[in-house]
């Protein structure tokens, strides 16, 4: 999430409590997580095997639990609990905001859009040109529709990413991270019916220019699929996946988390993907597999009736 101005870190330190080493005159411009962070963004680490790591990330400043050596330049905010102070910031600077209406006052819906009946937009949504928004879409806050879009009757975009921050020692072990990500259906995507697709958690979820999705595909937080990418019915993509351009994955192909998947790479259906696989290949299984490897395999597979019975019968 990027702040709608800089703000100072000592008026980030004192909303939570900090007690700052390093540069203590800067200005943070965003709040992300490790995976997306850029130059002026805030960060939060509360485990000893990610320190160096978000220490040494492009993130300006570093919410942590431990007095460190700080790079020139950086800060460390120290606090007890980095976890509640990533929440607190997020709640502060991206508040929820309850819709009283279903068309907020705050959406920008460009006026050659057509809206069906039972439509509901949330707060601080961007609809653009010529867009087809069929009965009983759901667009939540903060989303961007880009122009030439569809999107067919069921669909939820937006829906809360399902995040988690777990610790074992505590009575409710999965405690919610609140989300302060987007959408963006960027120009000519299409979304079938009854798809959902999560917002990002501190970042944006994105479906690149021209892709297709068929109906009941589920989009993680954080996904980004490049352009022209084709999903047909049943696609899962667990969140902070990347599908490069011209991605094709067939029914019911399921995709792990944080991997990506490689320019013109085409999966066949029930597959799953378990791990990066380049692109321009085609893939087939669980875990996927090149096709023309797999289906040798299953042709051995087949002989060891016929193997069998011409070793025993020796």
């Amino acid at each position: 999430m990027q702040f709608s101005s800089p703000i100072e870190i000592q008026t980030i330190a004192k909303l939570i409590g900090a007690k700052i080493i390093g540069n203590d005159s800067a200005h943070a411009t965003g709040i992300n997580e490790i995976h997306k962070v850029s130059f002026g963004d805030l960060v939060f680490v509360d485990h000893p095997k990610y320190y160096d790591k978000c220490i040494n990330s492009a993130a300006s400043f570093i919410i942590i639990n431990k007095e460190m050596s700080c790079p020139n330049g950086k800060a460390l905010l120290v606090v007890d609990n980095p976890f509640e102070s990533y929440c607190t910031i997020v709640n502060t600077y991206r508040p929820f905001e309850p819709s009283n209406s279903m068309l907020s006052d705050s959406a920008v819906v460009d006026k050659s859009a057509v809206i069906f009946p039972n439509v509901f937009i949330g707060n601080h949504v961007s609809i653009g040109k010529n867009c087809i928004i069929y009965p009983n879409v759901t667009i939540m806050d903060h989303c961007i529709i880009g122009d030439h879009v569809v999107i067919q009757s069921g669909t939820v975009i937006g829906s809360n990413a399902f995040y988690y921050n777990t610790k074992k020692d505590r009575e409710v072990w999965y405690k919610k991270m609140p989300d302060c990500g987007r959408v963006i259906l960027e120009d000519f995507v299409e979304i079938g019916a009854n798809c959902t697709i999560d917002r990002g958690v501190s970042h944006d979820t994105i479906i690149g220019r021209g892709s297709k999705l068929d109906n009941m595909v589920h989009i993680g937080h954080d996904t980004i699929l490049g352009k022209n990418c084709l999903l047909a019915a049943q696609v899962a993509i667990a969140g902070a996946t990347t599908l490069e351009d011209g991605v094709t994955l067939w029914g019911q192909v399921g995709v792990n988390k944080t991997l990506t998947i490689g320019e013109n790479a085409v999966v066949f259906g029930q597959s799953g993907v378990t791990n990066d696989i380049e692109g321009g290949k085609v893939y087939w299984g669980t875990p996927v597999q090149e096709a023309k490897t797999k289906q040798r395999e299953l042709v051995w597979v087949k002989r060891i009736p016929e193997l069998w019975e011409k070793v025993m019968g020796r």
